[in-house]
């Protein structure tokens, strides 16, 4: 299970409403969309879908959304799902000029 929640540090409150893909690489093919959703009141995307499969995976955070005047309109990290028995919790810490994630 792949999960997010994406925390706003100028305003000390969840990000509400801010659309997020999920992408999974396929060798010679590119990227392919899995699932996507929009971060709830408390910032939340509890799951994209299907569950996660090994593999490298892409969240597209569609900033842009949710503060229009942000330095980063949209923000892409990039992991690799090695044993999908976990869940992978990915947290966006953001901020007006800068951003934070980590494995959760």
């Amino acid at each position: 299970m792949i999960s997010t929640q994406i925390v706003d540090t100028s305003t000390g409150r969840p990000a509400s409403r801010v659309p997020v893909e999920l992408d999974i690489f396929i060798t010679g093919h590119g990227w392919r969309e899995v699932g996507r959703g929009i971060s709830n009141s408390e910032g939340w995307v509890d799951s994209f879908g299907a569950p996660a499969a090994p593999g490298v995976y892409r969240m597209m955070f569609d900033v842009a959304s949710y503060a229009p005047h942000s330095f980063f309109p949209s923000i892409s990290v990039t992991f690799e799902i090695r044993n999908d028995q976990l869940h992978h919790h990915v947290p966006l810490i953001l901020s007006p000029f800068g951003y934070s994630v980590f494995l959760g």
